[in-house]
C-alpha cells in the first residue's frame, strides 16, 4: 500500500485526521486519489529552478551528543570529554568521537559544523525547530521543497518526498517516530505536500505493491477515463489532461519507478557494505538496526527523481539510568551502525559519481549536557546540536565553526536553523529564480530572500 502521511495522527481543529492512507485500488471515484494529487506537480514541477539535485536527511531522534559524535574535547576536565574517547580523522588536527572509525577515514568528505545552535530543550518543539527551520507557515523542510517542485517527478511519478523509517516495538522509538512524523508535516502549505512514509520490517518494496489484480485495476482505470472525459466537457478546456496523472499513479506502481524500492536488485557485496542487521537497538524492546537498507534505498530513490528523503534513527535521548540508554552503552549501540551505514552511503555515491547531485545532512532536535553524569548520561542541550554534510556540490574536509571548550556555546560563526534551511534550498533550487516565481506563499519567498546560507559550504 501506498501511503501519504501529511505530519500527524491526530484530528486537527476541523475534526479531520491528517494522517491520509492512499491505494492504487481507490483510483477508480471518490475522495483524493493518487492520480489528483500528481495533478498538484503542475504548481512547481514545470518551472526550470530545480537543479535536479537531491537531499538525504538523517535525523537522530532523542538528540544525539556534540560531544560523543564530531566535537570530543579530550583537552578539557574527564567529565567533560567524550566517553568513548576520540580518533584522528583524515582531515590533520580534526578529532571525532570513538565509535566513528570508518567516518575517520571519510572526513574529507564531511563538513563538520561545531556551532549548530537553537534555545528549545523540548523534544517535540525542537524537532520541529530544527525540521520546519522557523518558518512561518509551519512546514518541513522537505514539505517546502515539495511545494517548490511539485509533489512528484515529473517523468517517472517518483514522489519528490519520502519519509523512511521502520516498524518501530520498542515504545520509545514509536513515539519518536510518530514525534519527527509530526514534525515533517506541511503546515499551512496543505495534506498534499507532505511525505509519502516508506517501512516497516524491512519490506521496503511491498509499499509499492499493487493489491489488486491487474484486471480490476484496469476496469477501474477505464472507468475513471470515461468518467474525466464526462468532467471536462463542463469544465474548462484549459484544465490539465487528467488521465496523464492517473496514469504516472500507475507508472509508480506498475512501472520502473517501482524497481527502486527492490533491494534486491542490488549487488549482494554492496548490501553487506551497508547491512547493519548484526546490530540490536532498543531500550525496551530489541530489533535489528534496519539503517543500513534505509540508506541503500535512499540513494536507489534519489537516482529514481526523489528530491528530498528523511532517514528516522531514534534511540538517541541518553539520559542514563534505569529507563534510558547512558552514553557509553548508547554510543556503542547507535553510533556504530551509524557509522558504518554512512560510511557505506558515502563511499557508494562518491564510486557512482553522485557525490554533486546528493547533499547528505546529519543532524538531531538537539545535543546533550557538557557535563556527563554519574551514571554516564547526558541530558537536553539546544545551545549546541551536531550538525554534519556531505556532498551536494558543496566544500568538504572542513570544520565550521568552533565550540566553547567544554562544548557549552559557539565560540565562533554560529550556525542556526535558518541557516540550514538556507543551505538547503540553495542546493536544490536555483534562488533568485524562485524569488521571481509569483505564485509562491509571499511567506516562503520573504523567507527565501531573508535567509543566509551557511558561506562557508559554497
Amino acid at each position: 500500500m501506498l501511503e501519504i502521511l501529511s505530519g500527524s495522527s491526530r484530528a486537527n481543529c476541523r475534526g479531520r485526521n491528517r494522517r491520509a492512507f492512499l491505494q492504487v485500488g481507490s483510483l477508480a471515484m471518490g475522495g483524493l486519489g493518487l492520480g489528483d494529487l500528481l495533478r498538484l506537480r503542475s504548481h512547481a514541477a514545470t518551472r526550470d529552478v530545480w537543479r535536479g539535485k537531491s537531499v538525504v536527511l538523517l535525523f537522530l531522534t532523542g538528540g544525539p551528543s556534540q560531544i560523543e559524535t564530531f566535537d570530543p574535547k579530550m583537552g578539557a576536565p574527564t567529565d567533560y570529554r567524550s566517553v568513548t574517547g576520540a580518533l584522528q580523522t583524515r582531515v590533520p588536527g580534526v578529532h571525532i568521537g570513538g565509535t566513528f572509525g570508518q567516518l575517520a577515514s571519510l572526513t574529507d568528505r564531511l563538513a563538520l559544523v561545531r556551532s549548530f545552535t537553537h534555545s528549545n530543550s523540548d523534544h517535540t518543539e525542537a524537532a520541529q525547530l530544527v525540521m520546519r527551520c522557523g518558518n512561518p507557515t509551519g512546514a518541513g523542510i522537505g514539505s517546502i521543497a515539495t511545494r517548490m517542485r511539485g509533489i512528484s517527478h515529473p517523468q517517472t511519478g517518483m514522489p519528490t518526498q519520502v519519509y523512511l523509517t521502520s516498524k518501530e516495538t520498542d515504545r520509545q522509538f514509536n513515539k519518536e517516530r510518530l514525534r519527527l512524523l509530526e514534525a515533517l508535516g506541511p503546515g499551512q502549505l496543505g495534506g498534499a505536500y507532505g511525505p509519502f512514509q516508506v517501512g516497516g520490517d524491512d519490506q521496503f518494496q511491498q509499499a509499492v505493491t499493487l493489491r489488486i489484480s491487474p484486471r480490476r485495476l484496469d476496469d477501474r482505470l477505464a472507468l475513471q477515463r470515461s468518467l474525466d472525459r464526462l468532467r471536462r466537457r463542463a469544465e474548462e478546456s484549459t484544465l490539465p489532461k487528467l488521465e496523464q496523472y492517473t496514469q504516472q499513479a500507475v507508472d509508480l506502481v506498475l512501472g520502473k519507478s517501482r524497481a527502486a524500492f527492490d533491494l534486491s536488485k542490488e549487488d549482494p557485496k554492496l548490501v553487506e557494505r551497508y547491512d547493519t542487521g548484526s546490530y540490536l537497538t532498543g531500550i525496551h524492546t530489541e530489533r535489528a538496526s534496519t539503517l543500513g537498507r534505509q540508506l541503500l534505498l535512499a540513494r536507489r530513490l534519489c537516482e529514481a527523481g526523489c528530491g528530498f528523503i528523511t532517514i528516522h534513527n531514534p534511540g538517541w535521548d541518553m539520559h542514563g539510568g534505569t529507563t534510558q540508554l547512558n552514553m557509553p552503552h548508547g554510543m556503542e549501540m547507535l553510533g556504530r551502525p551509524v557509522d558504518r551505514a554512512v560510511s557505506a552511503f558515502l563511499n557508494d555515491i562518491e564510486e557512482r559519481g553522485l557525490s554533486e547531485k546528493i547533499l547528505f545532512v546529519l543532524t538531531g532536535e538537539f545535543g546533550r549536557t557538557p557535563k556527563v553524569k554519574a551514571d554516564g548520561g547526558r541530558d537536553h542541550w539546544p545551545h549546541l546540536s551536531t550538525l554534519a554534510f556531505a556532498g551536494g556540490g558543496l566544500k568538504m574536509g572542513q570544520v565550521i565553526g568552533q565550540s566553547t571548550s567544554r562544548a557549552e556555546e559557539p565560540r565562533s560563526d554560529p550556525v542556526g536553523v535558518e541557516n540550514l534551511l538556507s543551505t538547503v534550498l540553495h542546493v536544490l533550487f536555483d534562488v533568485p529564480k524562485l524569488r521571481l516565481t509569483a505564485d509562491l506563499p509571499r511567506d516562503l519567498v520573504t523567507l527565501i530572500d531573508r535567509g543566509e546560507p551557511v558561506q562557508q559550504l559554497f
